[in-house]
């Protein structure tokens, strides 16, 4: 079960996933951005060929769906833990956004952690991950021929205009 969102944010009851995917209900998710300590770089993921959504992307940010019960702080560690295996680092809280396509509608909170890792990979959702410079990323998110998740083409260009002018 996950937390169901009215268009305005605000949590108004559960529905199962299946039934959110069906019929395109609002939702809430996390999505985390992972940097290196120096700020140089951003860790990228191709997910796995057996994702709900979008599958055998790059995505250049961790995250989920928000559960049943579950506020997004929380959400966001549980989210990074699973995908990446990383925890005990201070999650920044950055802005809330919202990501509507045919597919999928949901609120956004997006978080920024900074780890040089280690990584250990979720099986059942990232085939693998690496890094990327700042620079490769935004040029990347530019070629509408590269397999990134339209939803974090979307955000990430939002993420990127919040960084340092000059950054990457």
């Amino acid at each position: 079960m996950i937390t169901l969102y009215d268009e305005d944010a605000n949590p108004v009851g559960e529905v199962s996933r299946a039934r959110m995917r069906a019929e395109n209900l609002w939702h809430g998710c996390v999505l985390i951005f992972v940097r290196s300590l120096d700020g140089s770089r951003v860790y990228v993921h191709r997910r796995t060929d057996t994702k709900d959504i979008f599958p055998g992307l790059y995505d250049c940010s961790a995250g989920g769906v928000i559960d049943a019960g579950e506020a997004p702080g929380p959400a966001a560690e549980r989210e990074l833990a699973e995908e990446l295996g990383v925890s005990g680092v201070p999650l920044k809280e950055l802005f809330r956004t919202r990501y509507v396509d045919d597919r999928t509608r949901y609120h956004a909170w997006v978080y920024e952690v900074s780890t040089d890792g280690p990584f250990t990979h979720q099986p059942e959702e990232v085939a693998s991950g690496g890094w990327m410079d700042l620079g490769e990323l935004r040029r990347r998110i530019d070629d509408p021929d590269w397999p990134l998740v339209p939803d974090a083409r979307a955000i990430s260009r939002e993420w990127l205009r919040t960084l340092v002018p000059g950054e990457g």
